[in-house]
Order: structure tokens, then sequence, then C-alpha cells
């Protein structure tokens, strides 16, 4: 048995972080698992190593998602931070309001929602799509569905970005929204029932941990997870989309011609551009990959993005094509912490789409803007300077 090939890219790096592909290419090519000494992680970074390890929560642990330990410290006891039994109990509940039975009566609220929106900025015939669309709509839908009023609406999506960042290493990012992110921290360790809208999923999991079927005290921790994981990751995507097919109007014209497309192009989206970029797990013994063995208690960096364009799981990684239907890419992640909010994030990325698809024919976008982030990967500006209708 061997020592995993090194690497000395700091995979936090501005430039990484801004277009990883490169650097993707580069670690899949050295082997299925690369020694990053400058982050002090091992880097997984092929489709099939990636599947597994999501998979096998024994030998890859989830008590370690971020890359700094004051952030895992915090997350204990949250189901994105624990291993089973203890997930299985806690995911329960988050998943109750978030199955396909759950997410049926919010699909026409969704769906009239994102159409009124898109007329709305179609009619406008110029905008700003990260602000007008990618951020508005989930905003909306995430807050009427937990019940947030008042401030926590107004402080959402810089709540749910310090989140995120906070899972970095110990960088200036991380340092900066650690502030941020411990206003979420309080807010979801105060909150009651009564600060929730009545007839909301948010107060639904007050119900359910009155009555037992989550241990007490739990219920903030879960509301945390639906703003913590869902906002940013959910703008992210919606961002991709109007990006991707701005860049590529052919593949917007097969989707209007056949909207059976949608969820397969949402799927392409997902894998062609992931919003989380890297996430982490721990080894809890010495695990064997591929020849090198990897030390019990490491630091894992799972690469979801290499994975998603590996040449050895994906015929021609690098196009963007709809048609493909990618139904098996790492995005959601995978196994028992495959992401729980994924029916809604599909919910409100295909309504966009519907929508998108009916009304718009082309968009004639300006340069991108993104800022470095540590954990997903977005676009902060992106202005459409015309609309061709359909």
């Amino acid at each position: 048995m061997s020592k995993p090939p090194t690497s000395d890219v700091d995979f936090f790096a501005d430039e990484v972080v801004l277009d990883p592909h490169p650097v993707h290419a580069e670690l899949r090519d050295l082997g299925p698992v690369v020694h990053l000494p400058k982050n002090d992680v091992y880097a997984l970074t092929r489709y099939d190593v990636i599947r597994g390890a999501l998979a096998d929560w024994e030998s890859f642990s989830s008590t370690s998602i971020a890359f700094n330990p004051a952030a895992n410290e915090a997350l204990t006891g949250t189901s994105l931070a624990s291993d089973p039994p203890v997930h299985t109990q806690l995911r329960a509940t988050l998943t109750e309001n978030l199955s396909p039975r759950a997410l049926r009566f919010l699909k026409g609220r969704i769906e009239a929602k994102a159409d009124t929106l898109v007329a709305e900025l179609v009619e406008r015939g110029s905008f700003e799509a990260i602000d007008a669309l990618a951020r508005t709509f989930p905003l909306e839908v995430v807050a009427d569905l937990i019940g947030f009023t008042g401030h926590v609406r107004d402080n959402m999506l810089r709540w749910g970005q310090a989140a995120m960042q906070v899972l970095g290493p110990m960088n200036q990012r991380t340092a900066e929204n650690f502030p941020i992110a411990g206003e979420l921290y309080a807010w979801c360790s105060q909150v009651t029932a009564d600060d929730l809208a009545e007839g909301s999923v948010g107060r639904g999991i007050f119900d359910a941990e009155a009555r037992g079927a989550i241990p007490s005290g739990t219920a903030g921790h879960i509301i945390h997870q639906y703003l913590g994981a869902g906002v940013d990751t959910t703008v992210a995507a919606i961002g991709n989309v109007v990006a991707l097919f701005a860049a590529h109007p052919d593949q917007l014209d097969k989707v209007r011609t056949e909207p059976s497309l949608i969820p397969g192009a949402f799927n392409e989206v997902l894998r062609y551009w992931p919003p989380v970029n890297v996430w982490g797990r721990t080894t809890t013994r010495d695990v064997e990959i591929d020849g090198s063995v990897v030390p019990a208690g490491a630091q894992i960096a799972v690469l979801l993005g290499a994975g998603n364009r590996d040449p050895r799981h994906y015929e021609n990684p690098d196009a963007f094509l709809v048609k493909r239907n990618p139904v098996d890419h790492l995005s959601f992640g995978y196994g028992p912490h495959g992401c729980a909010g994924q029916g809604l994030a599909r919910l409100e990325a295909h309504a966009v789409i519907e929508a998108l698809s009916r009304r718009v024919k082309r968009l004639v976008v300006g340069p991108e803007v993104r800022v470095p982030s540590n954990i997903t990967r977005s676009i902060e500006e992106l202005p459409v300077l015309e609309v061709v209708p359909a």
C-alpha cells in the first residue's frame, strides 16, 4: 500500500474557487484521492470514489463537514453533521415537510409565482438576473414555507450565505462571516413557534418537537438547515440556469420544443456547474482507495464538481447538453446525506425553466461577475441586456 499522490494546489485560493475546473482535471489525472498539504485535506476527485464515499457513512463520517473546528463544533447535533442513528431521526422531521406528497400542494403556487415573475421580467426587457430572479424567487418561497416574517425575512440572504462561507478553512472569508453566521445561530437557538407564521412548515417542526417526534431543543437546528443549506445553493442553481441558457440558446430551443426535457435540463445544469463546489467528511479508520491509504482521522474534501466532469463516467463531460439527463449527478450528494431539500429545489428550478423556455427565445447577457467563495460557487451579477420573446 502506498501514500496517495500529493499536489501543492491551494484548493481555497481565489483563482481556484472562481474557476475550479482546470484544477479538478489536474487532480483527477493524479489519482482518485490526492493529498493537498496546503489545505491539510485528502481530496476525492473521481466519480466512483466520491459516490462510494458518500454512501459509506461508517468510514466517511459527517462529524467534520466543515474545514475548521469551530464550525464543526457549532454544527454538532444537526442532521447535516451527524451520522446514523441520530441523523436518521433528525432528518425524518426535516424531510417530512419536503416529501413529494408534502410538496405536491406547493407545486401550483410555486409555478404560478415563477411564471408571474418571469413574465414581468420579460416585459421589462432588461434586468439584473441574480437580484431580480435567482435571489428573489427562492427567498420568497422559503420564507413563505417556513413562516419567516419581519427582520428574519430581511436577513435570509446574508445569513444563508454566511452559513456556507463559515464551512471553509479558517481564511479571511470564513473569519469575516462568523459574526453573521452567529446571528443566525443565535436566532435559531431562541426561535419559538410564535415567531413563525401560522400554518407554516416551521410551526409544524415545533409541533413535532412538542409531541416528542424529535429531541427537545432541536426544532431550531432543523429550521437553521432550511435557511443555512437551502437558500444560497438554490440561488446559485437558478442563477446558473439563466447564465447557461443565455450561453447555449440552442439548448433553450430544445427545452422549448420539448418541455418534457425540463427535469433533465436541470440535472444537466447541476452536473455542469454544481452550486456546492466542495464538502467535508472525516475518516473513522484507515481507508484504502485504489491502492493508496488515507489515514484515520483525515479531513476529506469531496470535490463534487470534479466527479461531475469525470470523463470515466460521463461522455464529453465539458459540454452542456440538456438531453444528457444525468440523473446520477453528484450535486445533491448521495447516500444517507443526499440533499434533504432537493425536491423543493427541483420544484423551484423546474418552474423557472418552464416559464423561461415558454416565454423567452433568447437572452442577451453581459459579462457575469463572480466573487470567491469557500463552499458554494455562484454568480454574483448577471445583467440581462435584452430579452427576445418566444
